[in-house]
């Protein structure tokens, strides 16, 4: 299997699940608590346009911004962050977190991460619906609005910053259109190419 490189300035849809479909989130605290870990490892060098979290999956829609350098810890000089091992670092991170808190080993992601390169900027619009609407499509619920985890509610409300909110609402045209976009039918013609299930 060929493994997409990540690559600055362009748009991804990164996508894992547990190992042998294990929840990766057992209990409520955990989902914000990934959400925290991704905002400690993945803010710098990610903007985030879109994510959906369900018990044994999530979806990601982000863009990789380029030619990022942060402090080095040792203080002499800078270090330029690379967005694979960033997210690599963010799942070891929330793994080992999981393990200790529920007394278990091993891995809890499936490896390597699943990404697609979303390289046609006319599908980002139908990819933010898409990850908006995966809770519906999974059953968990029957109105996407009564899902908390995902970045549906984030790009609504203003207080959520790993959000790209202001980019996301201004390439649907405002929030209103926003929020009809996601209850009515868009073209997804060759949306295929970017889904990962």
């Amino acid at each position: 299997m060929i493994i997409q490189p990540i690559i600055e300035g362009q748009f991804f849809h990164i996508y894992n699940r547990g190992v042998n479909g294990e929840d990766l989130f057992k209990e409520k605290r955990n989902y914000y608590y990934f959400l925290e870990q991704y905002k400690i490892y993945c803010a710098d060098i990610l903007e985030t346009w879109a994510y959906c979290l369900l018990k044994n999956h999530f979806h990601l829609l982000i863009y990789i911004k380029e030619n990022v350098e942060v402090p080095r810890r040792d203080g002499e000089g800078m270090f330029r962050l690379d967005a694979s091992k960033q997210l690599g670092h963010f799942f070891n991170s929330y793994a080992q977190s999981i393990n200790k808190a529920h007394n278990r080993t091993g891995p809890l992601f499936e490896s390597p991460f699943e990404r697609k390169l979303v390289a046609d900027e006319k599908y980002i619009v139908a990819m933010i619906n898409y990850c908006h609407n995966n809770p519906v499509k999974h059953e968990f619920v029957k109105d996407l609005r009564d899902w908390e985890f995902s970045s549906y509610h984030s790009i609504l409300n203003e207080g959520d910053n790993i959000i790209a909110r202001e980019r996301v609402i201004g390439l649907f045209g405002g929030i209103e259109a926003f929020e009809e976009a996601h209850f009515t039918k868009i073209d997804d013609t060759g949306l295929d190419n970017y889904i990962i299930e």
